[in-house]
């Protein structure tokens, strides 16, 4: 699996081992142009042997989906379609609250998380919360990605 944070700047990236037993970050890809990132992303999957994808949804308080969710949604579907993988959806409403509160908690000063490169880094761990999350909620069904 393959975990997506699309943000506006960055697109935080999660992987797991074969079994979904083990997570962690792989980075950030700089946003590009929409073909760039499909390149970058499918090296990523070639190497790491990706069978799907899951992408987060940053949803409003209430649920409902808002222009960066809607985003975020159409993004995943067209990279799915790209690498035709199958996809998956979560909502990440609470993933990068809880990495700053996790960064915070383990002595990480709030200042420190506004810097590009723990902006980055960020965006990382949000991906590994989103896999994470996708993974203990008992994985939804795939959707097909085209």
């Amino acid at each position: 699996m393959l975990a997506v944070d699309v943000g506006r700047c960055w697109i935080g990236l999660a992987g797991c081992d074969p079994l979904g037993i083990s997570v962690r970050p792989l980075g950030v890809l700089p946003r590009q142009r929409f073909g760039a990132d499909v390149q970058h992303v499918q090296r990523l999957c070639q190497q790491r042997q990706v069978k799907a994808l899951v992408i987060g949804l940053p949803l409003l308080e209430d649920g409902r989906e808002g222009r960066q969710s809607r985003q975020s949604r159409r993004y995943g579907q067209r990279l799915a379609r790209a690498l035709s993988l199958p996809l998956a959806f979560v909502d990440e409403r609470c993933s990068t609250w809880c990495v700053r509160a996790s960064a915070t908690a383990h002595g990480a000063p709030a200042t420190n998380l506004v810097t590009r490169k723990s902006s980055q880094r960020l965006d990382s761990a949000a991906a590994v919360v989103i896999l994470v999350q996708w993974l203990a909620e008992g994985p939804e069904p795939m959707l097909p990605g085209s």
